[in-house]
């Protein structure tokens, strides 16, 4: 899979979006994924759009996540990696056109 398609997955994962990857990242952010209470490991993220033709009801992570729609800025404010409020608060659909 590219990149691309693998950004779709982990959306349709996480909030059950069905839609199209454009293959173009948008940027990266580094983050400590978690694996236990007291383990993490460094990660980078790719970020990739994705235009969102729909959502199911139904997800394979829907019991660990709450999907809410808001604003790019209100986005930007509450994820607490900085390369990624900037990402997102940078992003303008139109651009991709």
């Amino acid at each position: 899979m590219t990149p691309a398609e693998c950004a779709l997955k982990e959306a349709w994962e996480e909030a059950g979006v069905h839609g199209k990857s454009q293959n173009f990242c948008l940027g990266l952010f580094a983050y400590a994924k978690l694996v236990t209470k007291k383990v993490s490991y460094p990660c980078v993220a790719m970020v990739y759009p994705v235009k969102v033709k729909s959502l199911a009801k139904d997800y394979p992570e829907k019991a660990q996540r709450q999907r809410l729609w808001m604003s790019p800025k209100k986005a930007a404010q509450r994820v607490s990696e900085p390369e990624l409020s900037r990402i997102i608060r940078d992003f303008d659909p139109k651009l991709l056109r």
